[in-house]
Parts: structure tokens; C-alpha cells; sequence
């Protein structure tokens, strides 16, 4: 069980993809991070040695600071974060107990260059429909919850990207790195490179292949996700818009993928024609 103050890292685990999940704070020292250079999904880095500077900037919020161990140093800045008006936990155990429980972390490697404000940004092609709502919402779920997403026409984007330090996603050429693969759609790319590989997340990335792809075949949920993108695309001339509704749709679909596989519906209880 947790101490007060500490929230254990089976517990943290659940919240993670949610859209109401505290901030996660990773303050481990630099030689620490060079030792496991991964974060824990959703995370982002600050100096613990600067806590006083920075803490005022999240009174308000529920946080989780995580360190290599959940010893000194996060509980010295939870503390910190506690004192500016924050409501702050420390992960028991730090990375190493996160680690040796199998949960998935996101290799720093993999993610794009931050912009001033700390944030990773990303250009695709305008009008989304599956796999360009699918992966901003892994993005801003499991990888950088203030992730910055532009769409823009099909031949622009390449040059927005040099021009704006974007990193271009879902678009067609061979030193694509975000894109398709073989058979994979880019969200199938996503989920291996940045190392969340869990079932729920492979279950949810079968479902997007299928109806990205054309594959009704792959489960029997594509034909739902393919009907509803479809919908949200003809009800939203605005792409971030449209954006922002499909967080939701694919909020559904990883709780369905994560908690309800195995739940039916049962009404009515008595089919017609049937017994009574």
C-alpha cells in the first residue's frame, strides 16, 4: 500500500491515457536519465535544482514527480509543488520500480526536438479521417499531453516541417519515418517506436489498421471506428476541431480495448419469440 503522499505505480498505470491524468514531472539527475534515457509515458523533464523557479507554474494541478528511486529528490519537489498550490504525489519507487513491474516507457530518443514552450510539434496532411486523429491522440495521451498538431495541404507539408521544426507524420515517401510500414498504418509505427506495446494499445492499433487500411477482416470493430471517423470528418470543416472530437472517440475505444472487451449488452432480457 502507499504512504501518504505517494501514489504506487500499478495505480499511476490507470490513470495514464486518461484525459483527466495528473502531470507527471520526471526530476531525475542528468548521470540517473543517462542510465535509462526512457520516460515514463506522458512525462516531461524538469531540473529539480530549479523547483523554486518553476513550481508556481503548475498551482493548481494534480501532479505526480518522479524520480529514480521515489526517495529525495521527488518527494523534495512534490513538497515544493505542495507549498506553490499544487497537488503533488511522489511515485513510489521512482523508474526503477516502474521498470521491474514491466510497465512501458517511452525512449527519450524517439521523441522530436521541444520547442521553446516545451512542446514536440507536428505537421500532416489537412483533412484527417483515421490514422491523423489516431496518432495525435497517442501523442497527446502518451507522449506529450501539450503536443502542438498543423495540417496543412498534402504538398506542404515537407516545407512547413523544415520551415516551423516540425516533425511530419502519416505521409507518403520512403525516408518517411513516421508513416506506413508493409502492412502497418502509422499509429501500428507509433505504438512499437515509442515503446507502448501493452495489449490494450496493440488491440486498439488493429482496430485503426483495419479501417485506415481498408480490412474490415482485422476485427470486428473496424467497420464502427471507420463509420465514426467518417461522421466526425463530415461534421467538422476545422481539422482541429475535428481534432478535438476524435479525442474523445479514441478515449472510448482505449477503454473499451483496456476495460470492456469481455462486457455485452443484455437488453432486452428476454429476446422476442423467447420464453418468459
Amino acid at each position: 500500500m502507499s504512504s501518504f503522499n505517494t501514489i504506487s505505480p500499478e495505480k499511476l498505470a490507470r490513470l495514464i491515457g486518461m484525459p483527466k491524468r495528473p502531470l507527471l514531472i520526471d526530476v531525475r539527475t542528468d548521470d540517473d536519465f543517462a542510465s535509462d534515457p526512457r520516460l515514463i509515458p506522458g512525462s516531461s523533464r524538469r531540473s529539480f535544482e530549479t523547483v523554486a523557479e518553476w513550481a508556481h507554474e503548475l498551482a493548481g494541478h494534480s501532479v505526480v514527480v518522479i524520480c529514480q528511486k521515489g526517495l529525495k529528490l521527488s518527494h523534495g519537489v512534490a513538497a515544493w509543488l505542495r507549498h506553490a498550490g499544487s497537488s503533488a504525489d511522489s511515485l513510489e519507487g521512482g523508474t526503477l520500480a516502474w521498470a521491474q513491474a514491466g510497465l512501458p516507457m517511452v525512449p527519450a530518443d524517439r521523441i522530436p526536438a521541444l520547442d521553446r514552450q516545451g512542446r514536440t510539434i507536428w505537421v500532416t496532411r489537412s483533412r484527417p479521417k483515421i490514422d491523423r486523429i489516431a496518432c495525435p491522440w497517442l501523442i497527446r495521451r502518451f507522449v506529450d499531453p501539450d503536443a502542438v498538431f498543423l495540417f496543412v495541404p498534402t504538398s506542404e507539408v515537407q516545407g512547413v516541417a523544415a520551415r516551423f521544426s516540425a516533425t511530419p507524420f502519416d505521409i507518403e515517401g520512403d525516408d518517411a519515418f513516421w508513416s506506413h510500414r508493409g502492412e502497418l498504418c502509422t499509429f501500428d509505427v507509433m505504438v512499437e517506436e515509442f515503446g507502448l506495446s501493452t495489449a490494450p494499445l496493440k488491440r486498439l492499433a488493429t482496430i485503426v489498421r483495419g479501417a485506415d487500411t481498408a480490412r474490415p477482416d482485422l476485427a470486428p470493430e473496424v467497420p464502427g471506428l471507420l463509420a465514426a471517423s467518417l461522421g466526425l470528418s463530415r461534421m467538422y470543416a476545422d481539422d482541429l476541431a475535428q481534432l478535438e472530437a476524435g479525442l474523445m472517440l479514441y478515449d472510448a475505444f482505449y477503454r473499451w480495448c483496456r476495460d470492456a472487451t469481455e462486457e455485452t449488452h443484455n437488453w432486452p432480457s428476454k429476446k422476442p419469440g423467447g420464453l418468459t
